[in-house]
Parts: C-alpha cells; structure tokens; sequence
C-alpha cells in the first residue's frame, strides 16, 4: 500500500544545489514514486529556480504562513515536476527571503542574517502548503537543518491539525556540523512556546539550535551511512550534539545514497570523448589522454593519473592535501585538481601548478562535464575527507574504473572495500588517520601497486565496475522507515 510522503527541504537536483543534499532530493522521491507511493517535494523557488525553463505553474490563491511574532506572511507558490517522473515539486516564492542573488544560505561565506526566518518560513510553509493541496501526508520528511524545525511544530502547533496532526516525520542528517543556530529570539518566531527553549528541547548554549529540536522530537532519524549514523555519536563527529543523538541511537539508522546511473555511467556518458566497459577498456585510454591533453599535461598513457572533484573547504581534507601535495607530486605521477572554496586553497594549489607544470594542473571552479571528464580520465581519484556522511564522487569513480583513494569515513568507508594484495579483492585504497603522512603513504601504495602490480590494478578494477548503489535500494530502505514511523506516531503521541 502506498503511503502518502511529504519530502521538505531547501535545495534538490536540477534546481538548486550547493551539496549532496541536493542530489538525494532530486533522486529518491522519483525512486520512491516509482515503487507506488505519493511523494510531494516542497522547496523554495530560489532567483536561480528559473520558471519558464522549469515550466513552473503558478497556483491559484496565496499561500498564509503564521509567523509568530513577525505576523503573518504570505507566499505565493509555483508546481513542477522532477524531470523524468510525475512528481510535484512546490516552489514557494516570496522574495524578501528567497529572491536575492548570492548563494542559497550565504555570500562570500557569511551566512544570511535572516536565516533563522528564512527556513522556518519554509518548514511552516510547507506544512501549511498541506491545507493548500488538501493533501494529507502520512510522513513528513525533514532534511537537515534547514527544515529541523518540522517535527518540532508537529508535536505542538500542529499536532491537532486535521491534513498534518497525525503525520510521522523522519529527519535525514546529511551533514551534522551545520545546525541552524540562532539568537533566543527565534522562538518567538517558531511560536512553539518557551517551554521548549530548554536543554531537552531547542537551547543549546543559550541559543535556539532547530536542529537538535528536530533531533528530540522526529519520529525517527536517519543519515546517509551506517558509518556517519555510528560518528555521529562520538565528539569527533557530533559537534556538540552527540549526546542528543546517543539519547535517541535506538531510533536512529543510517541508508546509503545511491547513484543515478543514467547520468554517471562510461556506457553512455554523453561528456567524455570515448564510452567504455568493464570488458574492454580501450575507451578508457582515450578519456586519458583527451583529459592530459586538456589540462595542458604531457601525454603519457606510462604514468598514473589522480584526479580530484571537491570543495576546497577542511571538511574535504584539503588542508592535509596540501601538506602532502609536495612529496606526492616527487612520485612519478600526474595530478588533476577541480573545485573551488576557501581563498587559500585557490592561491595555494594556483602556486603548486605553477611549481610542478607537468605533474599538476588546477580548475577553481565547477564545471559539470569537466567533472565528468576527470571520472572516466584518470586512474585514481582522491577523496581525503575528515568527515564525508554518505559522498558520491568515490560512487561515480567506481563505476568508471578510477581506483578510489579514500580516508575511512562515513560513506567512504562503507562504500569503498580496501585492497587486500593476497586475494585481489577491494575496490580501492583506504587509510584512517587524518595526516598528510598516512595521505601520503596510501598514495604512495596505490602508484606503487599501479607501476609493479597490474595484474592487481586490474582485477580492482573489474570489482570496482562490478559495484552498484541503486536509488531503488536507497527508496526501499526508506520505505522500511516510514512504516516504522507511521506505526510509532501512531501509538506515541509524544513522538
């Protein structure tokens, strides 16, 4: 039986994007659609979101959204459709919080003042966009912060409303260190009652914190992998929050992102010069040297190629990148670098390039089919991540046969198989400690075992095409999920 699902949050593919959050949005309410359930997707309609190109719809009536001690507010709202499904996307337009043209939560890295407003508009919003549609969800699911603050209003503003009053809600935490802070006066605005400005509810450090208030009161949670659900639990990797999440470990698991192999496949890849299979890898060469060639490095099919697709921020370990970029380039290897982020970064590898012309080449930036390129091009792909809760980049490389070189956590770790020289397995190379030392040597093994073990390289290689991670096997442990929720909701008024 199919279940009625409201999906709310601030960013999905192809309309907006800033992180991973965006692909899973724009992926798994298709999947789910497509096993029989009714999914809904509520987001704003950002300068960006164009509606012509988007073929958006502006719906009859304007939407009332109460604001607390701000009043009342009003929208208007927009439907569309994720390409390739039937699912409705509802963009809600209101330009004093969504019209402006920096970055969906920023600009030049200072997050908006008014970003406590901004996103509890939207999680009361979409809420209210329920009365609208006269749609009567039996799951409202939350995503990070930016829409934390729903199961809070389920459980009190809302819990006696006939179309939302009963719906379970399940809060998926893509990245645990951003956590909607703000000053106490954001309660006034939620409207919940300063009853719940408490240490067992929204305060943290005297200060409203939306997402450890959507962590006490969701139904259930999850994350983007069995590995981040287990650090997040820990000091490392709660950032302050780890006890709330220990409090609720029994209600908590973790789901792997799957990839969207239409899009990321060396079958069809419409972006890169020659298709190729796990059979014959003769395509592969070409992608190679096409990729040498434009990045101004010399042409060499004897020498391995790194490639790297990331922000440029410490989350992605760019810091220990960076200590270790020197000794890493003495190999006799060659390195390609894409993305952009903190300032440093770009002037730094800029000066790296300059050093090391035939090993190194830098694009600050993001170029889509640049990215794609770098995938079916190189021979190894680099992810030194302190902290990644699911990551895709280490997905799509497996998928093309460019051997991940990973740090084991989070997602990398669940989804990357060491290799283990006896037996031939893995699918790529993993090291722990996060230091340019342990960068390096895993480097150092994975040219190592490319320039004296190709027997191995190659057999990484078949198991590493031979991985899948389907939407369809995400949607399903989703689905698991929300029948475990709608029958807790239903005998815990608490939760």
């Amino acid at each position: 039986m199919g279940l009625n699902i409201l999906m709310a949050a601030s960013e999905a593919v192809p309309f907006a994007k800033e992180g991973g959050l965006a692909d899973v949005v724009g992926a798994l309410p298709r999947a789910l659609a497509a096993r029989g359930h009714d999914v809904r997707v509520v987001m704003p309609r950002y300068l960006k979101v164009d509606r012509e190109r988007y073929g958006l719809k502006l719906l009859p009536g304007v939407l009332v959204v109460p604001m607390g001690i701000i009043g009342t507010m009003y929208c208007g709202v927009y439907e569309g459709r994720l390409p390739g499904s039937g699912v409705s996307v509802y963009f809600l337009e209101h330009e004093q919080f969504y019209g402006r043209g920096g970055g969906l939560y920023e600009v030049d890295n200072v997050g908006y003042l008014d970003n406590d407003n901004r996103f509890i508009f939207l999680s009361k919003a979409a809420l209210e966009l329920c009365k609208m549609l006269d749609f009567r969800p039996d799951v409202v699911h939350a995503h990070d912060w930016h829409t934390a603050a729903i199961p809070v209003l389920l459980n009190t503003l809302y819990r006696g409303d006939p179309h939302v009053g009963n719906a379970a809600s399940l809060l998926t935490i893509h990245n645990m260190q951003h956590q909607g802070t703000f000053y106490e006066g954001a309660m006034e605005v939620l409207g919940v009652g300063w009853e719940h400005f408490t240490f067992l509810g929204l305060e943290k450090d005297n200060q409203v914190n939306l997402l450890k208030g959507g962590l006490y009161h969701a139904t259930l949670i999850n994350t983007v992998s069995e590995g981040y659900a287990r650090e997040i639990q820990t000091p490392e990797y709660g950032w302050g929050l780890e006890g709330v999440v220990r409090e609720r470990r029994a209600d908590l698991s973790g789901i792997l992102n799957g990839v969207d192999y239409g899009e990321w496949s060396p079958e069809s890849d419409p972006f890169i010069p020659a298709s190729y299979t796990s059979e014959n890898l003769d395509g592969k060469k070409i992608c190679k040297r096409e990729l040498q060639q434009a990045m101004g490095l010399p042409e060499r099919d004897d020498v391995p190629l790194i490639g790297m697709v990331s922000r440029l921020v410490k989350q992605k370990g760019i810091d220990v990148l960076a200590e270790a970029i020197p000794r890493i380039l003495e190999l006799d290897a060659q390195f390609v670098m894409l993305g952009a982020g903190e300032p440093w970064a770009h002037f730094y590898f800029g000066d790296i390039q300059a050093a090391f012309p035939d090993r190194f080449r830098c694009v600050i930036g993001y170029d889509n089919p640049l990215a794609h390129r770098i995938e079916a091009g190189a021979d190894f792909f680099l992810m030194p991540s302190a902290f990644e809760p699911c990551g895709l980049n280490q997905m799509y490389s497996l998928r093309y046969g460019t051997l991940p070189i990973v740090r084991a956590t989070g997602g990398l770790d669940d989804s990357v198989e060491n290799f283990d020289e006896r037996s031939l397995s893995g699918t790529g190379f993993k090291f722990r400690d996060l230091n340019a030392g342990a960068l390096f040597d895993t480097v150092g093994w994975a040219v190592h075992t490319w320039y004296h073990r190709r027997d191995a390289v190659e057999a990484l290689i078949r198991n590493a095409m031979g991985r899948r991670f389907t939407w369809d096997e995400s949607a399903r442990g989703y689905e698991g999920l929300y029948a475990k929720a709608v029958v807790r909701r239903g005998r815990n008024a608490g939760r």
